[in-house]
């Protein structure tokens, strides 16, 4: 036996790397053309008398009926200035920005050929992490004052769970995610199952959009978090068959298992221990599990019911 195990280890090398090839998308020859604007750099270095350009260059910045005083007095705010600082020592260079951003849209693109890159303005919204990214087709707009790590002295207030993900290596993810919540549309069913398959759509196409990004990063989890729902997924799935939750319309099974929370309740005493979203990551495994055993395109899969994905994933959790 000790004779064939180095071929048995080449073939498993051979077959790992040919599965990594046929995820692999070729998105070189797509073209997608996009220019970033830095409005932070060019605000917060404004003075009153140059403001008019200013407003001229981004009338959507700057709503009619508001006084130049009001722009002047937020350029000039202590607290602005002291952020916009350490903005800059962050991301005073941001090619890094763009190479990501231009993969990202590329595979947008290779997927869906109608989409176009949006227009691309830097921001600083004084850490309005529940706006980080806004994205409408024509623009997207990128807060950088929440991405400036989460030991930063600014998030010394936010609880662990929220600031974990303020992070220079989430940007793309949070771009994406709002990308994908304006392609996606909503769930109309109510059951638990279907909220889960959804969640796991979006999930799914981080998958293919950011093939290079890690699953820690896709979902927002700490390595101890990742590591916690890959050991129990197994004990997760036989917890909500036997608790009957996949047809359950409760809306209390959201904030339990679905809704961003420092981690999933399951009424014991090691709930610390699991992440938050635990639903979303089990929707996750079963749309993987879907595409692996189906032929479909990934429109056809965003087209696809919960029920159809559920009954043909052929889930089985790893033990």
């Amino acid at each position: 036996m000790q004779k064939h195990i180095p071929i048995i280890l080449l073939l498993l090398l051979l077959i790992s790397c040919n599965s990594d090839k046929r995820k692999t998308i070729d998105v070189s020859g797509v073209e997608v053309n996009f220019s970033i604007d830095r409005f932070d750099v060019e605000y917060y270095t404004s003075t009153a008398e140059n403001l008019h350009l200013l407003k001229e260059k981004y009338p959507l910045f700057f709503p009619k009926n508001t006084p130049d005083s009001v722009w002047v007095n937020k350029i000039n705010n202590k607290d602005e200035k002291e952020l916009f600082a350490e903005v800059q020592k962050k991301y005073l260079e941001i090619s890094f920005l763009e190479t990501e951003l231009e993969q990202l849209f590329k595979h947008v693109k290779y997927y869906n050929v109608a989409f176009k890159a949006p227009k691309v303005v830097t921001l600083q919204s004084n850490i309005d992490f529940q706006n980080r990214v806004i994205y409408t087709k024509d623009y997207l707009l990128i807060s950088l004052d929440v991405y400036l790590g989460m030991n930063h002295k600014f998030y010394a207030d936010y609880p662990k769970y929220i600031k974990q993900n303020f992070s220079k290596e989430h940007i793309i993810v949070d771009v994406a995610n709002a990308i994908i919540d304006s392609r996606l549309k909503k769930v109309h069913n109510r059951s638990f199952v279907d909220k889960m398959v959804y969640e796991g759509k979006k999930l799914y196409l981080l998958d293919r959009y950011l093939p290079t990004s890690n699953d820690a990063n896709k979902i927002g989890y700490s390595k101890e978090k990742m590591n916690w729902a890959i050991t129990n997924e197994e004990q997760v799935w036989k917890y909500f068959i036997e608790n009957k939750m996949l047809f359950s319309t409760d809306t209390k099974l959201n904030k339990r298992f679905l809704d961003i929370a420092p981690f999933s309740k399951f009424y014991r005493s090691e709930d610390n221990q699991s992440p938050g979203r635990i639903g979303a990551w089990i929707g996750w495994q079963i749309v993987r599990s879907y595409m692996k055993h189906n032929d479909v395109s990934l429109q056809q899969l965003l087209e696809t019911s919960t029920e159809e994905i559920y009954k043909k994933s052929k889930y089985k959790p790893k033990r």
